[in-house]
This record gives structure tokens, C-alpha cells and sequence, in this order.
């Protein structure tokens, strides 16, 4: 991931319903309009999972390839694999068996209609994984060109350190839950030495094994699921939007903006993942692809503290 690739457009909401249902006509024209969204955004990077929509997510955007001649040498494709759905005859659960990354690896490739993905990641960590397995069969995907470049999803500094000791790429990526609601990577690092620091369970010194080694940290659910700009629903989430939108009117920008840039301002580099399927939201989010995040020391705390509800320790 380069520095130039500021925000990533996540598809988990194209390819219709959440169930194996097949996708229609009107699900592809919906993922063509997510898509020329983001482009007009200065969107390049798509994150996608095996398991979004049942493979459907994939698939539609593989059909909007089709439909687009000389989109795949313009954008960055990036996906996931780890989790298996659950379903009536077993439960949910996460696989990185060797054959079973190859397989998913595979299979994406032909629902993606590409030869090559750029980065995938690890969608979440197997505790049953053979580590050394799994980084032979990640290495064989870089050299036989089906993959370039490998990341993680939802893993701390010991579980990334554990796998790239054993790996021949460099690990590029984590992808883990940030956004002005769900605080636990920043507050981590402050609630320290004090009673809340039992309730915080993000692990400590990722963000800085990230930053250390290279490592692009990116954030899924970055537009905080709606909460501060349509949804609000207590009275810190209220009093934020109110900031955000009057932070935005100040900048000549939108709440949306605003939002992702609290994340942008952090220092670990963090690329937010958009994942809205509406065109105009998607839109709302142009400037933080665009322009270096516009927010003072002061209203990035200003920010935290308002959505936080209560002051600093």
C-alpha cells in the first residue's frame, strides 16, 4: 500500500442479499455505480472478502471488469480469506488451513475475473493454524504470480510477528476496527495505569509494531456505521455530529470528511475503508481521498473527547 492510497473503497455492500441467493442485473448496475463513485473519489483501492454477500460481493465486481475494459490495470484489488459461513449443517468458523488459502485464493480469482490479486489478507486468526504451513502455501501463491502482496486482518503485534518470522514477503497490512466510535487502538495507549484500562481489549503496542515495520494500518468500519452522521442516538453521539458538522461547514468540506480525517490525523497512517454502497455517500468521503486531513491538534481532541462523552484521565 503507498501513501497515495489515502482511502479504500470496501465492497462488502454489493452482490444483493446476504444469503447464496444468485445476484440479479440490477445488483451489477448497483456495484457499477458504487464503483464509478469511488473512481470520481480518487478511489483506486477495492477491499473485498471470500465471504461477502457469499462470494456474490466478488462476483458482481468481476462483472463490472467485464463491462469495463482497462478498469483492472487502474485499480488496486485487494481481498480476504479466513472465515467459513456457518450454515445448517455446521458452525461458523475461521480456516487457514494451507489447502483451504489456496483454494479460497483460487476461487476469488475466478469470481474476481482477474489473474492476479494484489493484496489479500488474512481475514481473521485461526488458533489452529500451522503457522509454518500456512506461510509456505502464502509464499507459493507469490512466486506461481497469483498473489503480490500479503497483510492480516484483526491481529495484534505477537500474531503479525509470529507469522512474517516465517514468511519471505513483507507483511503490508492490518486491517482492524477504528473509527471515532470504536476507540479502543487510541485509548489503549492512554488508559494506562488507570481502572479503565481492565475494559480496554484492543492489544497493546500494535499500532506501533505496525508503524515500526512498515505495516499500512487500515481501517474497516471508519464511517462509524452512520452514528455520527444520520443515526445518533445518545447524547455523545449527538453532540458529535453536531461538531463534525460544524467543523465541515468551517473547512468548506463534509461530516463524512471530517470523520474519516480524525482517523487520517493519527500519525500510524491509517487508510479508512468506506463501506457504504450508496453513491452519495460514498462521494460525501471525496475529500478525504483527496486533500491532507484539515484538523488542528486541538479539534482532533476536541473530537475524541466529545465522542468519548466524558473527559481524559
Amino acid at each position: 500500500m503507498s501513501d497515495d492510497d489515502r482511502v479504500l473503497y470496501g465492497c462488502m455492500g454489493l452482490g444483493g442479499s446476504w444469503d447464496p441467493q444468485p445476484y440479479g442485473p440490477g445488483d451489477i448496475d448497483a456495484a457499477e455505480a458504487a464503483v464509478e463513485a469511488a473512481l470520481d473519489s480518487g478511489i483506486t483501492v477495492f477491499d473485498h472478502a471470500d465471504i461477502y454477500r457469499h462470494g456474490k460481493s466478488e462476483a458482481v465486481f468481476g462483472e463490472v471488469l467485464a463491462r469495463t475494459p482497462g478498469l483492472r490495470d487502474r485499480i488496486t484489488l485487494q481481498t480476504k480469506c479466513g472465515i467459513r459461513l456457518g450454515d445448517e449443517d455446521r458452525p461458523g468458523m475461521y480456516d487457514l488451513r494451507a489447502e483451504t488459502v489456496t483454494r479460497r485464493v483460487e476461487e476469488s480469482l475466478t469470481r474476481l475475473r482477474t489473474d492476479v490479486i494484489d493484496v489479500l489478507l488474512l481475514h481473521r486468526p485461526d488458533p489452529l493454524a500451522d503457522v509454518d504451513s500456512l506461510a509456505s502455501a502464502l509464499t507459493s501463491l507469490h512466486r506461481q504470480g497469483l498473489v503480490r502482496r500479503f497483510g492480516v486482518s484483526n491481529m495484534g503485534a505477537a500474531q503479525i510477528a509470529h507469522l512474517q518470522a516465517r514468511l519471505e514477503q513483507p507483511l503490508v497490512a492490518n486491517q482492524l476496527e477504528m473509527s471515532l466510535h470504536s476507540r479502543d487502538w487510541v485509548e489503549a495507549g492512554v488508559l494506562l495505569n488507570t481502572p479503565a484500562r481492565t475494559a480496554n481489549g484492543f492489544p497493546f503496542g500494535t499500532l506501533e509494531h505496525c508503524r515500526d515495520h512498515g505495516i499500512r494500518l487500515q481501517a474497516w468500519g471508519a464511517l462509524a456505521q452512520g452514528r455520527f452522521t444520520g443515526r445518533q442516538q445518545t447524547p455523545a453521539e449527538r453532540a458529535t455530529a453536531d461538531l463534525l458538522a460544524e467543523l465541515a461547514r468551517r473547512k468548506g468540506t463534509t461530516p463524512e470528511t471530517v470523520l474519516l480525517w480524525w482517523l487520517m490525523r493519527h500519525p500510524a497512517r491509517i487508510a479508512p475503508v468506506i463501506g457504504t454502497a450508496r453513491p452519495d455517500r460514498i462521494r460525501a468521503c471525496r475529500d478525504a481521498a483527496r486533500r491532507e486531513p484539515d484538523l488542528t491538534h486541538e479539534e482532533w481532541y476536541e473530537l475524541w473527547v466529545t465522542a468519548r462523552g466524558v473527559p481524559l484521565p
